[in-house]
């Protein structure tokens, strides 16, 4: 690693502007004298009741009472429980403003372009919530929503949350099994759905899908249909469907009534998207996501009020529920739904530029991708306004970094993060308080207990690898998977390895900078002769080299061992020659250790990967193993698994 950082805090940028008013808050508060992030971060694990308290105040919670109760049963994982006694909306702290300032941005491709002010959202969403308390949405129902990134599934949550209802979506580009496997175990009232949606240019329609889909939906009393594609879609094959707006005539805006309900009342179902069985159907809090969000928008990211924040994602990920909640922060949302490809992935940087962005989410993909077309924004756009650049997803490595900051931004706070959907949120990421080192994670989070463990549960020293874990409770554990009796599934997902202790499923390791470098997933760790390697050390080097587009590699059973087996999708036109084979092994071998160096390197056509853009190393090693491969509706492309069948290669 290098010795100096890419990027450092000045007083010139008023980088961290509400992290030093909160550092402030607590100072006074409690009569301490903390300096920077690692004296705030050593305070707020060691305090949470305090901490959670002061983030409560800090980001102007709107409650109708917090409570005297912090922290109950604060020994326990699973089983403890903050602020027992609150009753909230989450609604009502995403809708605290109401003037006529640009609420949600929209673009869909090149095709549909929208503005929506603070109060003409408050207008759709009280129309919006009237339509759906008349169609039976209840306290604790379900609405679900096969949309697109656009406003009127923001809209469709909101009216949903200030119902009291638990809101749930994926992404209109799921098949019928997909959207079942999801849908079909939550049972929803409603259901919200396009007319269909554009990508890389392409109309695709939907309205087929959904009526083969209805069938498997009994609970389901009313289908709405926004239209997108057309102004007046046909909705005439889709049973007890209706478009928006023959849903909403019957009613006029007006203020939006807010129901408050307790501290842990169900917001979303979020599904895991994995492929080695039916998703889990993951129950998340409206409390816990509200403080957790307002701690990573405020004081992680320093989104204020008037900011104008985007991340690319689909409504399938979390990172859509992570972004709808910056409205909290009375910040802006930038939505655009499509392909990111669009002009040689220029796209989004046009949309930055022309929306002064100030906060840009993506994934490391999406920045590999461009390193390898030699994108250069920082020669084409105005990116002035863009104060964070925000990755996720999987291990953005140094060389991401390097690209960043030569090609797109330099004065830029370049935030790498990971948590996950399980607590949708983060175990690790950013601050514009701290400098940014190549290839790590800033820090760990505000009141967030992240260690990392060996395989018999010992704390492992800065520099060693291991296992994530969170030792102590955060407001974002699951309440639970639905329909899991007696919490047996979601005890074993998180708490069996580690009694009491939360293991999240990353490799990893603590740096001596206070940050933090993710290695991969640790179930598709691979493990020739005994030897933990994490995937993204092998990714790193391959995807060094020009001709390599992306790799994945696994882990073959091999003669009572594991060898290491790399596939590589080539640059177009190109083939795997000896000369390229011998050139990948060096590369791998003089930047990493001969164990890291694959045993067999096959070409691909393409690698499978999910529809937030994961590759699925478990897939691929089932396949190879003569394995079925569960849920393969999670995949953004299941064809691709036939490259990987039958090699001659591997037997």
């Amino acid at each position: 690693m290098s010795e100096h950082p890419l990027w450092s805090p000045s007083p010139e940028r008023v980088a961290g502007a509400q992290m030093t008013a909160f550092t402030k808050l607590v100072n006074e508060r409690h009569g301490l004298k903390l300096g920077g992030y690692p004296d705030l971060y050593d305070w707020s694990i060691a305090n949470l009741e305090a901490f959670w308290v002061a983030l409560w105040d800090f980001g102007g919670v709107i409650a109708e009472t917090r409570g005297e109760r912090v922290l109950v049963d604060g020994d326990k994982m699973p089983g403890a429980r903050f602020f027992p006694d609150a009753r909230l909306n989450f609604a009502e702290n995403l809708l605290r403003r109401k003037d006529d300032a640009d609420a949600i941005v929209f673009r869909g491709e090149d095709k549909v372009r929208r503005r929506i002010t603070w109060r003409e959202l408050h207008a759709e969403v009280s129309r919006m919530q009237q339509a759906l308390a008349a169609a039976g949405v209840k306290e604790g129902e379900r609405v679900a929503a096969f949309m697109p990134n656009m406003p009127e599934t923001v809209i469709a949550m909101l009216a949903t949350a200030s119902l009291g209802g638990t809101f749930t979506s994926c992404s209109p580009d799921f098949g019928v099994q997909g959207v079942l496997d999801r849908f079909g175990q939550i049972e929803p009232t409603v259901l919200v759905c396009c007319d269909g949606y554009y990508y890389n240019g392409k109309a695709n329609e939907t309205l087929a899908r959904i009526a083969q889909i209805m069938p498997g939906l009994p609970t389901v009393k009313r289908v709405v249909v926004v239209p997108y594609l057309s102004e007046r879609p046909d909705v005439s094959l889709v049973p007890r469907a209706s478009r928006l707006d023959e849903f909403l005539a019957p009613f006029k805006a007006r203020d939006v009534e807010f129901r408050r309900m307790p501290f842990n009342h169900p917001l979303y179902i979020l599904y895991s998207s994995g492929t080695t069985g039916v998703p889990k159907c993951i129950v998340h809090g409206a409390g816990g996501v509200l403080l957790q969000h307002l701690k990573e928008h405020r004081l992680h990211c320093d989104i204020r009020r008037d900011d104008r924040a985007f991340w690319f994602t689909t409504c399938g990920w979390m990172m859509w529920n992570w972004l709808v909640s910056a409205l909290a922060a009375e910040a802006t949302l930038l939505l655009y739904d499509g392909s990111p490809f669009l002009d040689r992935g220029a796209v989004l940087f046009g949309y930055a530029r022309d929306e002064r962005m100030t906060h840009l989410g993506t994934s490391a993909k999406f920045i590999d991708a461009l390193a390898k077309v030699d994108l250069k924004p920082i020669e084409t756009h105005d990116l002035s306004p863009v104060r964070a650049i925000l990755s996720t997803g999987s291990p953005l490595g140094p060389e991401g970094f390097d690209y960043v900051y030569a090609k797109v931004k330099k004065d830029v706070c370049l935030s790498s993060v990971s948590g996950g959907t399980d607590l949708v949120a983060c175990f690790a990421g950013g601050t514009p308080t701290l400098p940014v080192w190549r290839g790590e994670l800033q820090c760990r989070g505000l009141a967030m207990k992240v260690k990392v463990f060996d395989d018999e549960g010992r704390e492992m020293p800065v520099g060693q690898k291991g296992e994530l874990v969170c030792t102590a409770p955060f407001p974002t554990m699951p309440l639970g998977f639905w329909n899991d009796p007696g919490d047996a599934k979601y005890r074993a997902a998180y708490y069996e390895k580690f009694p009491g202790v939360w293991r999240h499923g990353d490799w990893c390791e603590l740096t001596k900078h206070g940050g933090m470098v993710i290695f991969g997933r640790s179930d598709a760790v691979l493990n020739p002769g005994g030897v933990r390697i994490g995937t993204a050390e092998i990714y790193r080097q391959v995807e060094k080299l020009d001709e390599v587009v992306e790799s994945i590699v696994i882990g073959q059973d091999w003669q009572k061992d594991v060898r290491v087996v790399l596939f590589v999708r080539l640059r177009e036109g190109m083939t795997l020659d000896d000369a390229l084979v011998k050139r990948i092994k060096d590369t791998i071998r003089a930047n990493t250790t001969p164990r890291h160096v694959p045993a067999v390197i096959l070409q691909v056509a393409d690698i499978p990967r999910t529809k937030s853009n994961k590759i699925v190393e478990l897939a691929v090693r089932a396949v190879v193993h003569g394995e079925a491969v569960k849920n393969v509706e999670a995949l953004a492309n299941p064809e691709a698994l036939d490259y990987f069948r039958g090699r001659a290669e591997l037997t």
